[in-house]
């Protein structure tokens, strides 16, 4: 099995943003276990589900780029000897996740990272991905504003950092056709919140992620990759698909995944 995993806060409020602390230790205890083969985001979407060792494939992702990851989870993972892609949303650097300046009902307000930090983090060896400008819904803007969210946001990355972003994160999973045909032309790969493992047919462009919001209780990864735990996973994206086409004509608060 092969599979993309998505984090976004590591903190202890309990928002469907947030993993817990406690749960995220355990997680990196287990991912250091030899359970699986943690690689990162380009070495996965590469070759087929197992590992030259027959174990299962990961790739850790975090998008938005909170100023925990650098606290909290960057720090876990490199002591682990563990791989992890960040994904920054260039215009709110040093700032909060208040996109577009409005608050969501549920989810906190949370700082991010500063460049300095994230510099650190790039330098201590975290990938740094691109999860655009301001953190719009992609499908919803103009092609070239569109264009400024996706390149700028490279540009700006790599003017900063002096590394150039190859790994993309639609903010909200939000991409039609077009958004990802002008995504192909700027990044190497991209990632969406479908929520299910890699299959050997998926675009490097369109790749699917396990949210680990879901994954919190204490036995959560230990039956990983059985038969029980596909079924877990293809019940919650059914139960993930119907809430959000239940919901897709209301407010951009009214479900989780338009939170993200």
């Amino acid at each position: 099995m092969r599979a993309i995993l998505t984090y976004h806060s590591i903190d202890a409020s309990g928002s469907p943003i947030s993993v817990a602390p406690d749960a995220f230790a355990r997680h990196v205890a287990w991912l250091g276990g030899g359970h699986v083969s943690v690689e990162s985001l380009a070495a996965i979407t590469q070759g087929g589900d197992c590992a030259a060792d027959g174990r299962d494939r990961v790739a850790l992702t975090f998008d938005d780029a909170f100023e925990n990851f650098g606290t909290v989870a960057w720090p876990q993972l490199r002591a682990a000897g563990l791989p992890a892609t960040v994904f920054v949303v260039s215009g709110h650097v040093g700032g909060t996740n208040r996109w577009g300046g409005a608050a969501v009902p549920g989810i906190p307000e949370l700082p991010l990272l500063t460049w300095d930090a994230l510099g650190a983090c790039a330098a201590a060896g975290a990938e740094i991905g691109a999860h655009s400008r301001t953190h719009p819904h992609l499908s919803r803007t103009a092609a070239a504003a569109r264009h400024e969210e996706l390149a700028g946001c490279r540009d700006t990355i790599a003017a900063r950092l002096g590394v150039v972003p190859q790994s993309f994160a639609y903010p909200y999973g939000d991409c039609d056709a077009a958004v990802v045909r002008d995504t192909a032309g700027v990044f190497a790969r991209a990632c969406t919140t479908e929520y299910r493992q890699v299959a050997v047919s998926d675009s490097v462009h369109q790749l699917p992620r396990l949210d680990m919001f879901y994954f919190q209780a204490a036995a959560a990864l230990a039956d990983w990759g059985r038969p029980a735990f596909l079924r877990r996973i293809a019940m919650r994206r059914a139960a993930r698909a119907v809430r959000q086409w239940w919901t897709a004509p209301k407010s951009s608060s009214s479900t989780r995944a338009e939170s993200l």
